[in-house]
C-alpha cells in the first residue's frame, strides 16, 4: 500500500494547487489564531473551492468552541476535521464528519490507550510534543516510542497512523521504512517561510515518499 501525503498549513491557493500537482492526497487548513499558518474563513473558502475531486480538505482546530467550528463548516467545505487540543472523543465526533485526533508524543504517552480512547477516529496523527505549542514545531520525535504492534506488525487493531513532526525530503523515506504509517503529514519541511510553501520542496518531498 502506498503512503498517503497531507500537506498542512496551506495559506494560499497557489500553494494548494502546487501540492495537488505534486500528488498530495490532502491539504490542511489551520484554524488556530496562535499559529503562523492560521487562515481566515475567507482564505480557507477560496482554497477549498479550488481543490479537485479526490483531494481531501482537512480543517485543523485546537480546543476551539463548537460555535467557531460550526461557523467554519458553514462557510468552508471540509472533508475531515483534525483536533490538536485536549478534545474528548465525544467532542471530536460531534460534527458528523470523519475526524483525525492528533497526539503529541512524549516518553510517557500511552499510545495504545490513546488508540483505544479514540477508536472512532479515522486516524491518529502522531506529532512532536513541545511545551506550549500545539504542533508545527519542525522537530521530529523518537519514532521508537511508537509500539511496533501499531506500526510494522499491525498486530493490534487501531486507527491508522499519520506520522508528523519535523518531516522533510531528507528523512521521510527513513520514517516510512521504520514506522510504516498510513500517511505522512508535512508543513514546515516544504516551506520557504512559515505559511509559504515551496513547490520545489513539495516535489522533492513527494519524490522521497514515492521512491
Amino acid at each position: 500500500m502506498r503512503t498517503r501525503v497531507k500537506i498542512c498549513g496551506i495559506t494560499r491557493v497557489e500553494d494548494a494547487l502546487a501540492a495537488v500537482a505534486a500528488g498530495a492526497d490532502a491539504i490542511g487548513l489551520v484554524f488556530y489564531g496562535h499559529s503562523a499558518r492560521n487562515v481566515s474563513v475567507g482564505q480557507a473558502a477560496a482554497i477549498s473551492r479550488e481543490l479537485p475531486a479526490f483531494v481531501n480538505a482537512v480543517g485543523l482546530f485546537v480546543d476551539a468552541t463548537p460555535d467557531f467550528i460550526r461557523s467554519v463548516l458553514a462557510a468552508v467545505h471540509l472533508d475531515t476535521l483534525q483536533f490538536h487540543g485536549d478534545e474528548t472523543p465525544e467532542q471530536c465526533a460531534a460534527y458528523g464528519l470523519p475526524f483525525i485526533k492528533a497526539i503529541r508524543v512524549k516518553p510517557q504517552t500511552n499510545l495504545l490507550q490513546c488508540a483505544n480512547d479514540f477508536s472512532a477516529a479515522k486516524a491518529l496523527l502522531l506529532d512532536t510534543y513541545t511545551e506550549g505549542q500545539a504542533g508545527g514545531t519542525g522537530h521530529a520525535f523518537d519514532w521508537n516510542l511508537i509500539p511496533t504492534c501499531m506500526t510494522t506488525d499491525r498486530s493490534v487493531e487501531t486507527p491508522v497512523l499519520i506520522l508528523a513532526g519535523g518531516l522533510n525530503d531528507a528523512n521521510v523515506a527513513l520514517a516510512i521504512e521504520q514506522v510504516r504509517p498510513y500517511a505522512v503529514d508535512v508543513s514546515g519541511g516544504v516551506e520557504s517561510a512559515k505559511g509559504i510553501k515551496d513547490p520545489a520542496k513539495i516535489a522533492r518531498f513527494m519524490q522521497a515518499v514515492n521512491g
